[in-house]
């Protein structure tokens, strides 16, 4: 304690003199690291007294504390907080030299495993088709293409020892200033190099941008303006065959169907489960999430030349496996091709977190795990401003965009397309299902309750708050989310029974709306609410059509084409997860949402199966709301969410709600919520 309270009291009287130096910055992380590991220590020490642990952790809080305060000084300091912040070299040995001089033996060093001792349930599993064999023997050096040479790169000097990515992130919401994140792009020229149909001016750019030698994208234009056409059209500007574009599986077809329409002169494959029916000499090589890792292998020494990832906020979880291998192949092909095309595409980069940005500036080669990479650090070194300077966020902000951040709206570049709303239509559930929800919402809450008075009464900190202590309130929804696996009764158990619940009545709703509208689209998160609106359908003898998850590629493409084409089927039953993304549905305007999402990003994705380019109608989305439950809740939380995009991306000043799961939220609210009745 004394080590880490002589070194807390430096940072903080440092901090109070000005800015930090970067030394100063590494102990304070290293003061933050010691304090959660001496926190987990002493209270699973048995060997101390009731009395005396409350004592050191009451002196724990106290270091925490001033780290709080120092950090409100320095905002950039939160970032080191973080539980996935990388500790540098210099933390790790202040770190083990603060251990020593302690009197503790500290930690040996994690030996990293050789890089052949890979899990053997990944190597099994890997496969090479045998045209990829064929392509090969064809051509069997397959030569790294070095020859667009890039400019050298000066070596970074004054931002060296700076901690970057933290104030590069904070710099999408604190910096927009009004400003939309979106690149400089020139003009299309009148001439067309292809011979597909007609392109808006927004997609032109873009194509015109990678011609005349851009050549990495975060392509984040709203849904439904034409990403899929940019991107196959940008890579023919660039020449970047053979072009790899990993996909979620429901839009495979789909990527090959733009294909032909959009580059007829290039041919496009698809690979299936292991490949046996790929063609292995195809210039576009779609593949989906699912199956990389039994193709991460050859994909990576294939020689492509260009990468576009699709629905790019997959990988926003870094430590997942599909993200390691996005990351692992655009690093494979960035290090066999100088300035490969590389694009993200997502109309939704932002789901939660500013820091859903780290995973696809990665796979763009702008950042490795710790810092900018060469061509952005350059970039910053030419500002002359370091993260204590007046005016860094802003020029940051706009040198990361420089680097390819593309970002349109519909309202902007596609005024043809009609307005959109949201209308909610709030149901009652009346019968012995509906009072079975309320009920287990008032037993989730009675435990909440219980959990936060029985952490009040045995509080040792002696911090005493009037009124609700909402950091404690947090702190208990935190406990019961992570409890969630344990009881019978949780979030997300409740909101599948009151989808289950208002299933009947939202396809009531939605047979209305067919009959009178016309055709419409029906979202739900769940396979047996699914099931039951197809059943009411039958019912009533409405023709429909489905689109879920377990379906063939033919079979979706069938039913799609049945609800375009088919004036007998007036419905389209999809499932969110898998109908979400990548489908053109603007034969219709109406869309129901059965049941909620957990995130605004997935609503606006459904939705925007509508309201695109080609749909003629004002779009108008019927959300179904169960009154007098916790849907209620969960529809303030995802519209109070909305704003992440427009405040980082849009150049919006909406105000943005902190960073955080909406089941938390959710819990949260509730807690509140039954805290303020019993007061």
């Amino acid at each position: 304690m004394s080590v880490l309270a002589r070194a807390v009291r430096e940072v903080e009287t440092a901090a109070q003199r000005g800015a930090l130096q970067p030394s100063t910055r590494t102990k304070f992380q290293v003061v933050a690291l010691l304090v959660r590991e001496e926190r987990a220590r002493v209270k699973a020490d048995q060997t101390v007294t009731e009395t005396q642990r409350a004592e050191l952790l009451k002196r724990l809080d106290g270091v925490a504390t001033i780290l709080a305060k120092t950090a409100v000084r320095d905002t950039s300091l939160l970032a080191l907080l973080a539980d996935d912040a990388v500790a540098s070299d210099a933390a790790k040995a202040l770190k083990r030299d603060m251990t020593i001089a302690a009197g503790v033996e500290p930690a040996p060093e994690p030996v990293a495993p050789a890089e052949s001792t890979a899990p053997p349930s990944a190597t099994e599993r890997q496969v090479v088709p045998q045209s990829v064999i064929s392509r090969r023997l064809a051509n069997p050096f397959l030569t790294p293409d070095f020859s667009a040479a890039q400019q050298s790169v000066t070596q970074p000097r004054r931002l060296a020892s700076w901690e970057l990515l933290g104030p590069l992130l904070s710099s999408f919401e604190r910096a927009a200033g009004g400003s939309s994140a979106c690149m400089a792009l020139p003009e299309p020229s009148v001439s067309r190099s292809y011979s597909g149909p007609e392109l808006m001016r927004h997609q032109a750019q873009l194509i015109a941008s990678a011609a005349s030698g851009h050549r990495t994208f975060l392509l984040a234009d709203e849904p439904g303006l034409g990403k899929t056409a940019q991107a196959l059209l940008a890579a023919q500007a660039a020449n970047a065959y053979p072009l790899l574009v990993v996909v979620p599986n429901v839009v495979k077809t789909n990527w090959a169907r733009e294909a032909k329409l959009w580059t007829p002169g290039h041919a496009s494959t698809v690979i299936h489960g292991n490949g046996d029916t790929m063609d292995g000499f195809a210039d576009i090589v779609i593949v989906n999430y699912e199956v990389l890792d039994r193709h991460v292998g050859w994909l990576g020494d294939l020689g492509f030349r260009g990468m576009v990832l699709d629905e790019a906020h997959f990988i926003k979880n870094k430590t997942s496996q599909r993200s390691q291998h996005v990351l692992q192949l655009s690093e494979r092909i960035r290090a066999r091709t100088t300035r490969p095309l590389l694009m993200a595409l997502t109309g939704t980069p932002l789901i939660n977190d500013i820091d859903d940005f780290r995973a696809i500036w990665q796979f763009l080669g702008w950042i490795d795990e710790r810092k900018p990479l060469a061509t952005l650090m350059q970039s910053l070194e030419e500002t002359g401003l370091t993260p204590v300077d007046p005016g860094f966020y802003a020029a940051a902000r706009a040198r990361v965009i420089d680097m390819g951040i593309v970002r349109r709206r519909k309202i902007d570049v596609a005024a043809d397309i009609p307005a959109r709303r949201i209308a909610d239509i709030p149901v009652e559930l009346d019968d012995e299902a509906g009072r079975s929800i309320r009920e287990a919402e008032r037993q989730l809450a009675r435990r909440l309750v219980s959990r936060y008075e029985t952490a009040l009464a045995t509080r040792t900190s002696g911090i005493v708050v009037e009124g609700i202590d909402h950091e404690l309130v947090r702190r208990v929804a935190s406990w019961e989310r992570d409890d969630s696996t344990k009881t019978d009764e949780n979030v997300f158990s409740m909101m599948r029974r009151i989808g289950q619940a208002k299933a009947g009545l939202a396809a009531d709703y939605t047979a209305q709306l067919a009959h009178s509208v016309g055709k419409v689209v029906f979202f739900a998160k769940h396979v047996d609410v699914m099931d039951v609106a197809e059943k009411t359908f039958d019912k009533r003898g409405i023709g429909y059509s489905s689109i879920r998850g377990n379906q063939t590629p033919a079979a979706r493409q069938k039913n799609i084409d049945a609800f375009i084409n088919d004036p007998e089927v007036s419905i389209v039953v999809c499932s969110l997860s898998a109908a979400g993304v990548g489908l053109n549905l603007q034969v219709a305007s109406n869309v129901v949402l059965a049941e909620l999402s957990w995130t605004d990003a997935e609503q606006t994705q459904a939705i925007d199966r509508v309201h695109r380019i080609g749909q003629d109608e004002p779009v108008t989305a019927w959300r179904i709301i169960a009154s007098q439950t916790i849907d209620t809740k969960i529809v303030e939380l995802i519209d109070s969410k909305a704003g992440l995009a427009a405040r980082a991306l849009d150049g919006s000043d909406e105000e943005v709600s902190m960073s955080s799961d909406m089941q938390l939220e959710a819990l949260v609210a509730l807690l509140t919520d039954a805290l303020a009745e019993a007061s």
